[in-house]
């Protein structure tokens, strides 16, 4: 992770993975894209990427093909068999055959080098509005604002806690999906403290609890000996 992202950053922005083996592209695009307002992880190699991931789910990766160790591909085919967060695909090649290869093996977009920034972030921008994981997030009648951190129900704000802000929004940007409790602390809790042994179940309640009192409870249902989801609707 860049320097210039402090853990806040990373709860509050939009976060994107990158890898990228150059060392000198990798800098100057984690530069620019936190100038734009994300948050950025950089990896080199395509396996830390994938570890990097599980760990903590980004809201968008972008995958160089030209990996050391793992094809860009076989990386792009392994994220697909456990995650739906966008993949945009930097390549130098521009061959039909190519294109449609990205698109087979689970990529949503792709970019051909050299390319300008602005399109990329651009792109990214597109991405995240079409799959849910902008600057703002709408989902079961709420409105949750990553930059500001705000959650409103309706006209009602929602008091929450930075960690029930950051559980909230990784139920809400994959409405549907179900997360293990394992799943949350590791995405939510990440490598900053071990949670407790109920820390999940506590936290699920507290924000429960303050959904339904402005209005929006019932949209984190249980899944029993599973974990949790959130519904879209009632």
């Amino acid at each position: 992770m860049s320097s210039a992202a402090t853990a806040d950053d990373v709860a509050a922005r939009p976060r994107l993975l990158l890898i990228e083996d150059d060392p000198d592209i990798a800098r100057l695009l984690t530069l620019e894209l936190e100038e734009e307002g994300f948050a950025v992880e950089h990896h080199d190699r395509g396996t830390t990427g994938l570890t990097a991931l599980r760990e903590r789910t980004p809201d968008l990766v972008i995958l160089d093909l030209g990996l050391p160790d793992l094809d860009g591909t076989e990386v792009a085919r392994r994220i697909r068999r456990t995650e739906t967060v966008p993949i945009l695909v930097l390549t130098a090649a521009d061959e039909v055959g190519t294109k449609v290869r990205l698109f087979d093996d689970g990529a949503d977009d792709y970019l051909v080098k050299p390319f300008q920034t602005g399109e990329l972030v651009a792109r990214i921008r597109a991405r995240l509005r079409t799959h849910g994981g902008g600057a703002v997030l709408r989902a079961g009648g709420l409105t949750i604002d990553r930059m500001t951190r705000e959650v409103r129900a309706a006209e009602t704000t929602v008091p929450l806690s930075p960690r029930e802000f950051e559980l909230l929004v990784l139920l809400a940007a994959r409405a549907g999906r179900v997360f293990s409790r394992g799943e949350i602390e590791r995405k939510v809790w990440g490598d900053d403290e071990a949670p407790s042994s109920n820390s999940v179940d506590v936290h699920v309640a507290n924000l429960r609890g303050k959904l339904r009192d402005a209005g929006a409870g019932g949209r984190i249902r249980t899944v029993r000996g599973v974990g949790y989801a959130f519904k879209s609707s009632e």
